[in-house]
């Protein structure tokens, strides 16, 4: 090999090295730093830009890509204990000419977090008004989407404010009443009569928890790092306790329920997604809401569990534009007739 190339390769090796190493550092010692990191970079490579609303002393924080147009509006609406970044999975298979709106939902992230605030599924469901009137996202009607937690509150606010949306994408949404539980919540059943509520699965502490929580919420099984682990429960920590006032909130006798409560109120087309592997809340959810909602489609995902968007990202970008273009061609089809 000529002696000019091997001093080129030693040149790389060594101007390499130092953001190697450093990359290598920043991995073993700040997990949470590089998560941090990758959020920010995902965000930037989509075209999503971070944003702050204000109503009077509350801040929501969001992001959005696109402007308003001909399409209607995608709101979307996270899950417990997440953030408006869970939604990038999604994001990367949507068309760039929609209008996409991912806020954090009350408490969450860069939302205002405040021990005078009502975390009911009720509370919530005002502040996301609050955010939507801020927006004038309902100057059009708008297609809103929900999961988990975020599939309560979407649910409970088209029952509430109908004219507002145009179209609902529940998926795997909490707030149903089932005839038997399963293992998940006779577990929680006996972490609320034992008063162990630090030991709620869905709030882990330590890498360890952070696994299993994993597990529970996935059919696929990620092999996820230890460091990464790490970083997901340092992240986490420093908002355990309010995840715990949240989640007793939402599972108290004045939320638990409330979807199901409302779910014949809702009159807007709808769209049902639910892993059929969920451990978390039982698929035979998708049947019940099917029977109380008239304009219904239901879409069950074989081996997927209970973190649809980020088991399925594609397929789920894939359901929610074909059910938007199904309703917006029926709408533009009755205006023809």
């Amino acid at each position: 090999m000529d002696l000019d190339v091997v001093n080129m390769f030693v040149i790389a090796g060594g101007t390499l090295a130092i953001p190697i190493l450093a990359f290598v550092a920043s991995f073993l010692l700040w997990p949470s730093a590089l998560i941090k990191i990758y959020y920010w970079y995902w965000r930037r490579t989509l075209g999503m830009q971070v944003r702050y609303a204000h109503h009077e002393d509350y801040q929501f924080c969001y992001s959005f890509r696109g402007r308003p147009g001909h399409k209607p509006t995608i709101l979307m609406l996270h899950g417990f204990s997440a953030h408006k970044d869970m939604w990038l999975s999604v994001v990367k298979f949507l068309p760039k000419n929609l209008h996409l709106v991912c806020v954090d939902m009350p408490g969450h992230e860069g939302t205002t977090r405040s021990s005078l605030d009502d975390l009911s599924i009720d509370g919530q469901v005002k502040r996301i008004h609050q955010f939507v009137e801020l927006l004038k996202l309902n100057k059009k009607p708008f297609h809103l989407v929900g999961t988990s937690m975020g599939g309560h509150v979407a649910g409970v606010y088209a029952a509430y404010y109908p004219s507002d949306i145009c179209s609902l994408s529940l998926v795997c949404p909490a707030g149903l009443q089932y005839s038997t539980d399963n293992q998940f919540v006779q577990r929680l059943k006996e972490l609320q009569e034992s008063a162990a509520i630090e030991k709620i699965p869905l709030i882990p502490s330590t890498p360890e928890e952070m696994s299993e929580m994993l597990q529970l919420c996935s059919y696929v099984r990620f092999k996820v790092p230890q460091q990464i682990l790490q970083g997901l429960v340092d992240v986490r920590i420093p908002h355990n306790d309010f995840y715990r006032k949240l989640f007793l909130e939402i599972v108290s006798e004045k939320s638990r329920h409330s979807l199901h409560q409302n779910m014949d109120k809702i009159k807007v087309p709808t769209q049902i997604i639910w892993g059929k592997q969920d451990q978390v809340l039982d698929v035979s959810g998708a049947d019940m809401l099917a029977k109380s909602i008239a304009n219904c489609q239901v879409e069950l995902l074989e081996n997927c569990g209970h973190s649809v968007v980020m088991e399925r990202p594609r397929k789920t970008a894939k359901l929610i534009v074909d059910f938007l273009a199904s309703v917006h061609n029926t709408d533009n089809n009755k205006k023809l007739d």
